[in-house]
């Protein structure tokens, strides 16, 4: 009898082990859009610089940009005239926000994650929207799980033509 309830533990040990691990583990680089951009195209956004900063009625934004397309608005892109170089990569990281109820004045805070929408400057890859790629990445803070949205984008080249003379680039760097 003890020896069935010890085999009986170690395989339902076992068996939980697995599952934890299963559903624990979600590697959000090995995610690709349906456009091809893949959200290991982006690894360490989480510590690139803050460009700029947005809110909607939906949401807060944060703008950051890698090292390639920080160094080039510090040297006036695209206030110059001239286009951001191959290789630019800027996040809008989302969140959704509430009320502060311990600041001792009104303000908004970030709430839960929601999105991360990537753009990538590859002129060969992307020669029909200006050079650049669009892809959106849903965030499920219930499920702690990232996806592709199925869309190639969340506005993509035809919401960034408005800004065509700023090589297509919303948002300016911001003085510190």
């Amino acid at each position: 009898m003890k020896r069935k309830s010890i085999s009986r533990v170690a395989t339902a040990t076992a068996v939980l082990a697995a599952l934890g691990t299963a559903v624990y583990a979600q590697d959000k680089y090995a995610l690709k859009s349906p456009s091809g951009i893949a959200l290991s195209d982006f690894r360490g956004y989480e510590d690139w610089a803050v460009v700029s900063s947005a809110r909607t009625e939906e949401v807060l934004k944060v703008i950051v940009a890698n090292p390639t397309m920080t160094e080039a608005y510090k040297a006036g892109i695209p206030g110059n005239g001239q286009p951001f170089p191959e290789g630019s990569k800027i996040a809008k990281l989302q969140w959704s926000f509430r009320k502060s109820t311990e600041a001792p004045f009104v303000v908004d805070v970030p709430d839960a994650f929601t999105q991360a929408f990537v753009i990538e400057k590859d002129s060969k890859r992307f020669p029909n929207t200006g050079g650049w790629g669009y892809a959106l990445f849903n965030y499920d803070a219930a499920t702690d799980k990232f996806v592709a949205d199925p869309a190639t984008s969340d506005c993509g080249h035809a919401c960034h033509v408005a800004v065509k003379k700023k090589d297509y680039i919303f948002h300016p760097y911001q003085k510190r």
